[in-house]
């Protein structure tokens, strides 16, 4: 098996303590979740990996050195659409059919618990 390079990322981010920062990592520990940074620092002593999260608010930017730049947002792309696909389904109900419903909404009757005399 050979050992694919996947390019290398820069995060400039504002720290509490060390004020501006500048990191250098592998693409492979560095992603975007969640609106933070998620980037991997070390490994424990257990062989964990450590990580920080870094809030987008506090990132100046990010630079990756990607293969292919139509690649990259092709994936983010796919990403956004999987997303929206599953927010949908969750909000709506349904599947990919969805969107096919022509049924007219149904009525239910509701007793407010007054007596009707």
């Amino acid at each position: 098996m050979t050992d694919t390079d996947l390019g290398t990322a820069v995060i400039v981010y504002d720290d509490p303590d060390e004020g501006t920062v500048e990191k250098r990592v592998e693409n492979e520990n560095i992603a975007y979740f969640q609106d933070h940074w998620i980037v991997k620092l070390d490994e424990d002593a257990g062989g964990n990996d450590v990580v920080r999260r870094i809030p987008i608010q506090r990132v100046h930017y990010v630079e990756r050195s990607v293969e292919e730049f139509e690649t990259e947002v092709k994936t983010l792309r796919n990403q956004v659409e999987s997303f929206a696909k599953n927010l949908q389904s969750s909000l709506l109900g349904g599947g990919d059919d969805a969107d096919a419903r022509t049924e007219e909404p149904q009525r239910i009757e509701v007793e407010d618990g007054r007596s009707n005399e």
